[in-house]
């Protein structure tokens, strides 16, 4: 008796490669049959294993992937029947659609199907944005939006006598990166076809409502593109459009017009298709589509927990921002409020902690779409009076689009109150192009430029007593927080340090332990896994000690007096090891004639997807930290 045991429990394999010349722009019903069951399977398949990723715990995409699987299917029938003609290589700007690189990967037999079970796990090969090198069939590195266009032109230079596509979105050319791009094509006459999901859907809501005149259409156009609309579930309006742009020469849009996720009960025409798709909605989803062993997969999953573990309360520090800034607010009257504080977003209002300033006083709450430097410059030019400030959020992997924008700010002595969230990368499943790692390079002017300050605060209570004392002051203040939730920290009676009676003090270190024997330094997200340490080595009798250093661009002269005289120091963050707090420590130390023992922890390569993992695989979790403590003892 033969035993099969399941694999892949939708038979992936019924996929039929086929081969289209886009010289023909009409289908036949043969070819139309097969493109139809071909996308129908690949919605399938995408639907089952990004809704694992949900089942996991580990986050992941559905939505974008799923809709623009009928694109995909034609430029892969393109690819396999004219090969000499394109660069086949599917440049997708939203890396958030990866899953369609997955799948491809897998029809084209460099991924097993049942690496697709493990979409986004920790270790695996499927990250959560393209990384080349990193996952077999994978060819290019999404990195962030607005990014690829540029490059994609540079791939089109490189291959004159071929056709170079990418996949694009309303989103993705809401980016000035995506204007630069559009007119050098043009300009060059690049053989470059840009493919838009125009599903009037991002993060936040619906393009047409918080950028109203804003088209993608009349947009592209308005740079010098050939631009071909249509309904993108149109299969034959879509293959014919394709066809024409794949064999007119230069730079050309096709904008396919469709609402999100189609056909996903719940989902359909909503931003909730960014994210994965529930568990309870994929069931239902593959049930209706007679995928009975895929929904019994899913309903045996079971979620993935975080093997670190604290005690006590805890928050998430980019919440209790708005929070605190909402409290403020409420104090003005509302003339003082228009004339004196402006907030603008960059479509991540809720996830970055800025939203419920917009439900508040949506007066002054500007939803600004994803353009983080015209944003920032935007906070930045309402906070150019003295009593003005502009307040600006975006994730911290994001500060490096904005520094141009930063100088700027800094030149014409603006206030501005930035709030930069998912700093670091604990939780971070996005992976390294979502990493938050360079918050130093906010701190790039001069000796006697204009102030700016860089904070991040240990947990809620310094959060807010943080945003209570520098709301009014002048400058560049740029607070970090991360995404994942901390706990409080405490004191040796188990009280929060950063209680009621605690006040903000810009510059101050904070002594969290007394030691001897030497001192960690950190802040963040970190900064309670150094704490775990540092009580650790006191049970045993070694007597280490901890600061906080809540204000990472300045020096405490009596802290660094204190800790450089005992006989190590060692400064563990999540920022980038080559740009962080460590490289600068160490010289602060030195200028002083300090010279105790001294070394830096902090993020020094690449993700490994996954959720809680990520401190672990930098060595710059509990186990890492004491491995290192015990080194400078010996």
């Amino acid at each position: 008796m033969t035993v099969t045991t399941l694999r892949f429990p939708i038979d992936i394999h019924a996929y039929k490669p086929l081969k289209l010349d886009p010289n023909n722009s009409t289908l036949t019903n043969e070819q139309r049959e097969i493109l139809k069951a071909n996308i129908q399977l690949c919605r399938d398949t995408i639907v089952f294993f990004t809704s694992i990723a949900a089942a996991k715990n580990v986050g992941g995409h559905t939505g974008g992937a799923y809709d623009t699987v009928p694109e995909v299917m034609i430029l892969d029938a393109f690819f396999r029947g004219s090969a000499d003609k394109f660069v086949p290589i599917f440049f997708d700007e939203a890396g958030h659609r990866v899953a369609t690189q997955y799948l491809m990967a897998t029809l084209h037999g460099d991924l097993d199907v049942e690496e697709l079970l493990h979409y986004r796990e920790p270790y695996s090969k499927l990250l959560a944005h393209p990384e080349r090198g990193r996952t077999p069939g994978v060819k290019f590195s999404a990195g962030r939006l607005g990014h690829l266009w540029p490059y994609v032109n540079g791939v089109a230079i490189a291959n004159p006598q071929q056709v170079v596509f990418c996949l694009g979105s309303d989103g993705s050319q809401q980016e000035g990166n995506n204007a630069e791009a559009a007119r050098l094509a043009v300009a060059k006459n690049l053989n470059v076809k840009i493919i838009i999901d125009d599903n009037n859907s991002t993060c936040s809501g619906y393009p047409s409502d918080y950028l109203p005149g804003y088209d993608v259409s009349q947009t592209l156009a308005g740079h010098g593109l050939t631009v071909l609309t249509g309904q993108g579930e149109d299969l034959d309006d879509l293959y014919s459009r394709l066809c024409q742009a794949a064999t007119t020469n230069g730079p050309i849009a096709v904008v396919n017009k469709r609402q999100m996720s189609p056909g996903i009960a719940g989902v359909e025409g909503t931003p909730l298709g960014h994210d994965a798709l529930s568990p309870d909605l994929a069931i239902a989803y593959l049930e209706t589509r007679g995928h009975t062993q895929a929904a019994n997969y899913l309903k045996k999953i079971v979620p993935l927990t975080g093997t670190y573990t604290y005690t006590g309360s805890s928050s998430k520090t980019r919440h209790i921002f708005d929070a605190t800034i909402v409290s403020i607010l409420s104090g003005m009257t509302p003339a003082q409020r228009q004339e004196q504080v402006m907030c603008i977003d960059s479509d991540l209002g809720e996830s970055c902690g800025i939203n419920r300033i917009q439900k508040a006083y949506p007066e002054i709450f500007y939803h600004g779409g994803i353009m983080e430097r015209g944003n920032f410059a935007a906070a930045a030019g309402f906070g150019m009076e003295k009593g003005k400030q502009g307040i600006f959020s975006t994730y911290s992997a994001f500060l490096e689009m904005c520094i141009s924008e930063i100088t700027m700010a800094r030149l014409n002595k603006s206030n501005v109150l930035c709030q930069f969230s998912h700093s670091g990368i604990d939780e971070l499943a996005d992976n390294t192009c979502h990493f938050g790692l360079n918050n130093m390079f906010a701190d790039n002017g001069l000796e006697d430029g204009y102030q700016t300050r860089l904070y991040y605060p240990a947990d809620g209570g310094q959060m807010k007593a943080c945003v209570e004392t520098i709301f009014h002051q002048p400058g560049l203040r740029f607070l970090f927080s991360s995404r994942s939730a901390v706990p409080d920290i405490l004191d040796t009676e188990g009280k929060p340090i950063f209680g009621e009676d605690y006040t903000f003090v810009p510059g101050k270190d904070d002594v969290i332990r007394e030691g001897t024997a030497g001192y960690i330094v950190s802040f963040g997200e970190v900064l309670y896994r150094a704490l775990n340490v540092v009580e650790n080595l006191k049970q045993q009798g070694i007597d280490v000690g901890l600061i906080n250093k809540s204000t990472l661009n300045m020096v405490d002269e009596e802290i660094i007096a204190k800790i450089g005289s005992t006989p190590f120091v060692l400064v563990v963050e999540s920022l980038n090891r080559r740009t962080g707090l460590g490289i600068r420590f160490g010289s602060w130390l030195l200028e002083r004639g300090l010279s105790p023992k001294y070394a830096y922890m902090g993020t020094h390569q690449e993700g490994c997807s996954g959720v809680w993992e990520q401190l672990p695989h930098q060595g710059i979790d509990v186990i890492g930290i004491m491995n290192q403590v015990k080194k400078l003892l010996a």
